[in-house]
């Protein structure tokens, strides 16, 4: 009994926080800004693809890194990258976010072509043929996927993690939240509908493996692949729905540091 109290006294406390930084008036400071720039659902996904590409580091350079490289595929990546001339390319050189450079930026945009000439959707390249069965087989379908043909740079696998190399996919798992999760309140986009909310994996930094150790929701000494599903799990036992709501109050308590108010 007194663990089902500590556990809805921990429920209570997290679906308060979630509510509070769940909301529109948070977005300005989140990577989730860029995205929420356009309207057209390919353009959605190519720009919360790589700005959940670029979070690392400052959020504020995160969301002026993204939007230099919108306006270098003028304003459009959907059509940029479907209809892109080889001249149109040089304006993509000399782009340069930390350690992802024009390199990496040319790969992306390969990959991109190559699949929206074939897709609707980048939910797809999430999708294995055999079907879904797990996002760590969906996760790792991915990384194949993206790297499948034999002029893929190597030092560009640094930029898309994968479960098989024990990573927690952190911000693979970010874009998969914005994409997957709808609950009508203005933040994440709820484009994709043959994932659903109660297979994501909550992203783990490590501003949100600390807060997540000091609550009792992880007890894994390393901080890895393992460490965002257990953290996950523990979160289903909260909302087995929609566990990665949790997200949010997990990510303020962070910045604000109350996670001694239980």
């Amino acid at each position: 009994m007194h663990m089902l109290i500590l556990q809805k006294n921990l429920k209570d406390f997290l679906d308060r926080k979630a509510d509070f930084y769940n909301r529109t008036s948070f977005i300005e400071n989140d990577p989730i800004f860029v995205p929420h720039q356009f309207t057209l659902k390919q353009d959605i996904e190519i720009m919360g693809f790589f700005a959940a590409t670029f979070a690392w580091g400052q959020r504020k350079t995160i969301i002026q890194k993204s939007m230099e490289l919108a306006r270098r595929f003028n304003g459009k990546p959907h059509e940029f990258i479907l209809h892109h001339s080889e001249s149109d390319l040089k304006q993509l050189l000399g782009f340069r976010h930390r350690t992802f450079n024009d390199t990496d930026l040319l790969w992306f945009v390969d990959f991109l072509h190559r699949h929206y000439k074939e897709s609707e959707s980048l939910e797809e390249a999430f999708l294995p043929e055999t079907g879904f069965t797990d996002m760590e087989g969906a996760l790792i379908h991915f990384g194949q996927y993206f790297f499948n043909a034999p002029d893929a740079p190597g030092r560009t696998r640094k930029h898309v993690a994968s479960p098989e190399r024990n990573s927690t996919c952190k911000r693979l798992n970010m874009f998969l939240r914005w994409m997957v999760r709808c609950d009508g309140k203005g933040v994440d986009f709820g484009l994709w509908k043959r994932i659903q909310p109660a297979v994501l994996i909550c992203p783990v930094d490590l501003h949100v493996d600390r807060t997540a150790r000091r609550l009792g929701l992880v007890t894994r000494r390393q901080t890895d692949w393992r460490t965002a599903v257990e953290l996950t799990e523990n979160l289903r036992l909260l909302d087995a729905c929609d566990p990665v709501k949790y997200d949010f109050a997990l990510f303020g308590l962070s910045i604000e540091k109350e996670i001694y108010d239980l």
